[in-house]
């Protein structure tokens, strides 16, 4: 499936961008210094932004209490951070003591057969997944652990940054429907733009869940490992893209107020 230049795209209705973090939001894997007045313009043009990452509920209740966004869904969908602190969790999750001894046995049990992994560094802020940094894992390796993860009962997916053992159907798309079910309710999936840059992100890039999908220009280097694409591609790679998507959004709010 081809992916069409962001100038193709029609935002004319677009309410909330909901963004990846990780290779998204980051630039050489910090934020920039134009990210939180870029975040600013958007809100002030009343689009809003929600946090949509795979990172831990320890971390991301941090960004939540600093940044000035809409919340954040934590996790690759097991959890929503509001700004007040408040926490809700999104995975079916009846034991969280028993479900992270099962998380971290199942990870040792794939650890016998790639010696070299580690728990990444805010693996001990988690609740609902165990991760483990990507490194120099080849797409083979990455193939045989999505295999064993699925022959244990689990699912498993993975970013530019780390590899995630997770619940069954907890996902991106999932976790930010409810979500916007349960919060955003006056927001309907067509005035929702997704964005991200990775396998963990192909869930929002479903055409079924969400129709206007943007990916910033390094996800060409998954292209061939997704099911899902995004419908639109940015010119520029990391935030730089990012930004190339809030200018458009913002010039297209300008032009809706002269109107």
């Amino acid at each position: 499936m081809p992916l069409f230049p962001l100038h193709n795209i029609n935002l004319s209705d677009i309410r909330l961008i909901a963004s990846d973090v990780d290779g998204t939001l980051t630039q050489n894997g910090k934020f920039s210094s134009d990210f939180i007045s870029t975040l600013l313009d958007l809100q002030s043009a009343g689009i809003k932004v929600l946090l949509v990452t795979g990172r831990s509920a320890g971390w991301v209740s941090a960004l939540v209490n600093y940044l000035p966004v809409e919340g954040a869904i934590a996790e690759n969908g097991g959890l929503f951070l509001h700004p007040n602190g408040q926490q809700d969790l999104l995975s079916s999750i009846p034991n969280i003591s028993k479900h992270r001894v099962l998380l971290e046995n199942t990870f040792h049990q794939i650890k016998q057969l790639f010696p070299n992994l580690h728990p990444s560094t805010d693996n001990q802020f988690r609740i609902t997944d165990w991760t483990f940094d990507v490194n120099d894992l080849s797409a083979d390796d990455i193939q045989a652990i999505s295999a064993q993860c699925d022959l244990m009962g689990w699912s498993f997916t993975y970013s530019n940054v780390q590899c995630h053992i997770k619940p069954l159907h907890q996902d991106k798309a999932t976790g930010l429907n409810t979500v916007l079910k349960n919060h955003f309710p006056e927001i309907n999936s067509q005035q929702v733009l997704t964005i991200g840059d990775s396998p963990n992100d192909e869930a929002m890039f479903d055409p079924a869940k969400f129709s206007v999908s943007v990916g910033v220009a390094n996800v060409r280097h998954y292209q061939d490992k997704m099911m899902h694409l995004p419908k639109y591609m940015t010119h520029a790679s990391e935030f730089a893209g990012f930004q190339e998507l809030a200018q458009l959004l913002l010039k297209n709010s300008i032009l809706d107020d002269r109107m």
